[in-house]
């Protein structure tokens, strides 16, 4: 009798893993990632080794905001995933013109910037035209990103994600 009520009690842990598991399973799959950021292009705001959260509901189904900061497949070096910081959305016009970003004719105020921070062309055209379904996007780290201004503009079904929260390191903890 004491065996059966045993072996009740251990079938009704397994279940309860499974349902623990597969619920994370598919939190992580749909709803949030844990992300380490790699390299440069991001700072001030992140840099090498920090973790992130991303929030992937609101890209799935196409809320994308100016001044989000997205993680996206890049199609580069083995699909790495880049982090990015969201200057236009579809028919914007971004001009970079004496080192400065313009957004719809109007210089964009960039206080996540330190002073001073000049934004290079980096390439003939430095006025970009954001097609339906794209998303215009600079590292905040201007001198050593690559973003918009090489991979040209990014395909909202690329995004997997846009950054809620850092949380390591500890000391830098700040939801965005």
């Amino acid at each position: 009798m004491k065996d059966k009520k045993t072996i009740k009690k251990i079938r009704l842990y397994i279940i309860y893993i499974l349902i623990i598991f597969g619920l994370a399973f598919i939190l992580q799959s749909y709803v949030f990632s844990r992300v380490v950021v790699s390299g440069p292009s991001m700072q001030p705001t992140f840099n090498n080794n920090d973790v992130i959260f991303i929030e992937k509901v609101s890209t799935e189904i196409g809320y994308i905001n100016r001044g989000e900061i997205i993680v996206f497949n890049s199609h580069r070096e083995s699909n790495s995933n880049y982090i990015k910081r969201v200057i236009g959305i579809a028919g914007d016009k971004i001009r970079i013109k004496n080192s400065k970003v313009y957004l719809n004719g109007k210089l964009l105020s960039e206080d996540y910037l330190p002073k001073g921070t000049d934004t290079e062309s980096n390439s003939i055209n430095t006025e970009y035209i954001v097609p339906n379904g794209y998303v215009f996007v600079l590292g905040d780290n201007r001198g050593n990103s690559t973003d918009s201004r090489i991979l040209g503009p990014i395909s909202v079904r690329d995004i997997t994600g846009h950054v809620v929260i850092r949380i390591y390191p500890f000391s830098e903890i700040k939801i965005f």
